[in-house]
């Protein structure tokens, strides 16, 4: 059963950004003094961590007008995609069963559990046409902690997505932003990078913190206790 994860990016302003660029010795990048604001931009997106996979688009403002009918739209399109089910709803595994998930059977009858939704606890996500709509489609919407955007892997690849879109460079409107954006999404997905928990990162910065300590005899691999 796939999971994918969905945030709302920004508002990034069209300012110049501070960031790294590749310009002649002794002809610095210059950036203008004025600071002139000239609009904002967000990006909705939905990430596949298990693939990588990112479907983005870039928007003025982000209000549930906005974002419902893009979500339903791309979360339509995803569930056309995934094979037909095979497998009786009792034979499920309880990963793929609403009650997991409810924490008691649904009350009224619904659908086969085909997908779930990672999201966070904004006002919108809650409200009930289109979690009723998540429902009715087989999608399990799950909620992040409150302080807890983190566990939201959307949020990781928008840092990697902003960061080549708009570091060094001064967008000067809306318009040029959301391309920036999206080219740069484009771009990603030619070549996309699965997002997994205690992946290459997590033993990169293993392996970083036995360097430190393995020089001491008196670092323990584990906690323990040691009574005399």
């Amino acid at each position: 059963m796939p999971v994918w994860c969905q945030d709302e990016a920004g508002p990034y302003q069209a300012i110049p950004r501070p960031g790294a660029s590749w310009q002649p010795v002794g002809s610095p990048r210059r950036q203008p003094h004025e600071y002139i604001r000239g609009g904002t931009a967000k990006l909705l997106t939905l990430l596949h961590p298990a693939t990588g996979a990112v479907r983005a688009k870039g928007v003025t403002s982000a209000p549930n007008a906005v974002l419902h009918p893009w979500l339903r739209g791309e979360l339509a399109q995803i569930l056309a995609g995934l094979p037909a089910l095979t497998t009786p709803q009792e034979e499920r595994p309880e990963a793929a069963q609403w009650a997991t998930w409810l924490g008691h059977p649904p009350r009224t009858p619904l659908p086969p559990l085909r997908l779930l939704l990672i999201w966070d606890n904004l006002a919108g996500h809650l409200s009930w046409p289109i979690v009723d709509w998540l429902f009715q489609h087989g999608i399990m919407p799950l909620y992040t902690p409150l302080s807890g955007s983190w566990l939201n892997m959307a949020e990781s690849v928008q840092r990697i997505v902003v960061g080549r879109a708009l570091a060094g460079q001064h967008p000067r409107s809306p318009d040029e932003l959301i391309q920036w954006l999206e080219d740069t999404v484009a771009g990603w997905n030619r070549a996309p990078a699965p997002f997994a928990w205690a992946g290459k990162r997590a033993e990169r910065r293993e392996r970083a913190r036995q360097r430190r300590l393995g020089g001491s005899a008196a670092t323990l691999a584990h906690r323990q206790l040691f009574l005399e």
